[in-house]
């Protein structure tokens, strides 16, 4: 459980980190293109707003708009060139969230071994499996319910997902006889 959080965080931390750092490698790349060729950032503008249907005086408005404004300019670019858009990427909140998260996660099948001692080991197995199921289904119907999708399909695709998870993990388990 420790092992796994603290790698879980680990992993969250670094590709959050990598993200935010590509974002700013590619807005200060834009960033000087705008400075050293202005005219060609232009007509990209111009090509993209062509392609989104605009035409003549309103495409013209719509350039000069944009471009009159560095920021604007450049958050332009960065969205509608390079289809990047600009997350709050704080590495070190990413790495503790995610792993609290998996720590907590944890828990929840080795519970059944901690809190009813008095059963047999494979009990507890067969009750840290139904009790994850259970839990499993309840967070994909739930998220299920927030993007208004079917709850039933949504729980269901959670639950089979983490079991064949936990399964590819107890078979890796007893392939190397652990």
């Amino acid at each position: 459980t420790f092992a796994e959080s603290i790698s879980m965080a680990a992993v969250a931390y670094t590709s959050s980190k990598a993200t935010a750092d590509f974002y700013r490698q590619q807005e200060k790349k834009e960033s000087d293109e705008i400075e050293a060729v202005p005219e060609l950032e232009r007509e990209e503008i111009r090509q993209i707003y062509l392609q989104k249907g605009f035409s003549g005086k309103l495409l013209e408005q719509i350039v000069d708009t944009i471009t009159s404004d560095k920021k604007v300019w450049l958050n332009t670019m960065m969205e509608e060139e390079l289809r990047l858009n600009k997350e709050a990427h704080n590495p070190l909140k990413q790495g503790i969230i995610v792993g609290l998260s998996a720590f907590a996660g944890s828990l929840i099948p080795l519970s059944a071994f901690f809190f009813v001692p008095q059963i047999s080991i494979q009990a507890a197995f067969w009750i840290s499996l139904i009790l994850s199921a259970v839990l499993l289904f309840a967070m994909g119907a739930y998220k299920g319910k927030l993007t208004k999708q079917n709850i039933l399909r949504s729980g269901l695709e959670i639950a089979v997902i983490g079991i064949l998870a936990a399964a590819a993990g107890f078979l890796v388990g007893a392939f190397l006889g652990v």
